[in-house]
Parts: C-alpha cells; structure tokens; sequence
C-alpha cells in the first residue's frame, strides 16, 4: 500500500472489516465499519471469525508484524493485534486483507482495557514482543508485565492460557521474572537470556520484526519468558 498520512490512515481504518476501535477510553464501546457500533466481548470467535479456533492476542503490536507472520504460519488459530496507534494497525490491517488472512484481526485501544473487550477464558495465548521498556523506575507500573496487567490477562485467559514476552532489554526480561517470583499463581515454564545462541524450543520465535532485527545488527541479544498465570 502507498504511503498515507495519519487523518488519511484514521479514515481508511473505518472501512476496513477487520479493525476495531475504541474511540473514548472512557467507554467500552468498540466500533467497527464506518464506525459502527459491535459488542464482541465474549462472541470474537462467532461474530468476527466464524470459527471455534483459539484466540491469540499480540499486545502492543504496532505494525502487526508478528501477528501476521503467525497467522501465516497457523491458519487453525485466529490473531488478534492490540495497539492504541491506529497509525500504525493500519500497516498490519491492510497487508491482512491484501493477503486475505481471515484469522487475523485488530482492536485499537489501551492494553488497561483489554478486559472490557474480552470475556473470561475467551483467549488461549498472549504475546508480548518488544515492548516499550519503560526503563525509569517510576514508571514500572507501565511496563506490560507489570502485576496490574497480569490480573488483566488472568482474567481473559484459558486456563491453561500461556503468555509469551520476547525482548531485547535485560532490565524488562529480570523484572519479568522478579515479578512472576512473587506473583501469586504465577508458574514461569521456560527462560532463556540469549535465544538464537541455541536451537529455539518453538518455532514462533524464528519470526523477526523490522526493530528485532535492527537490535541483533547491533549485536543486542534476544530474551524470552513463557509463563502462565494459574487460577
């Protein structure tokens, strides 16, 4: 797709049938086609998907690099997208359709309220690539292993729900495990603080974004956290 600026973005965004927005954080209220309203909490499967597959959620996934490369490679399971910069979900979204991968889709809005948008149990994994850090002490509570999101994640997953953190920053990958250390019901399955100097344990992690592989040019080594968040 051509380059477009951001109103022209934000226009597209509302036609196309596999984005949806929240435009108030305020309200729970998701949008869809031409802005109309659509309530998918606990129907994403029927109502968007048409299939019973598991639902996966890529958290912060601006271009939806990794979304899209997964529903590539897993057409038995639907990928959901989540970022607030529509900008950006409209790279993802366009190349979805271009390439009509039906199993994928996107939700604009803050990762806080992802639990106005899905019911209970409703997803079967998370994954979590290359997050914002947020480095400065004071601003842990943003970082999205922070305690305040996993009991949103525990909310809205399966049981047996795995979530995945893939990053490049030792102090966010330490503080992960830190806080899985404490977290209660928190069971940490597997880490690893340099991924590709070994043969990868699952073949999702072969996937590299655009910033990914610009942080192993610069000789930065790739860290991964699977963990689940029991009942």
């Amino acid at each position: 797709m051509s380059k477009r600026n951001k109103l022209q973005k934000f226009a597209e965004l509302l036609t196309f049938p596999n984005v949806y927005e929240n435009f108030n954080p305020k309200a729970p209220q998701l949008h869809g086609v031409n802005g109309v309203p659509v309530d998918l909490k606990g129907q994403w499967c029927s109502k968007h998907f048409g299939n019973d597959n598991p639902v996966v959620l890529e958290l912060a996934c601006g271009r939806g690099e990794y979304t899209l490369d997964m529903a590539r490679s897993s057409p038995n399971r639907n990928f959901i997208g989540v970022d607030v910069k529509g900008a950006r979900i409209w790279k993802g979204a366009g190349t979805a359709l271009e390439e009509e991968l039906d199993n994928v889709a996107f939700l604009r809005t803050r990762i806080e309220q992802i639990g106005l948008f899905f019911a209970p149990e409703e997803i079967s994994e998370i994954w979590i690539t290359f997050p914002d850090p947020f480095l400065r002490k004071s601003k842990a509570n943003r970082r999205l292993t922070a305690p305040r999101f996993l009991k949103d994640y525990q909310k809205i997953l399966r049981q047996d729900g795995l979530i995945h953190l893939k990053t490049d920053e030792r102090q966010l990958y330490e503080y992960t495990l830190e806080v899985l250390a404490d977290f209660p019901h928190a069971k940490l399955l597997y880490h690893d603080d340099d991924i590709y100097a070994k043969a990868l344990p699952m073949p999702e992690l072969e996937i590299k974004t655009y910033y990914e592989r610009m942080h192993l040019e610069e000789g930065k080594t790739i860290k991964y956290i699977r963990f689940k968040l029991e009942a």
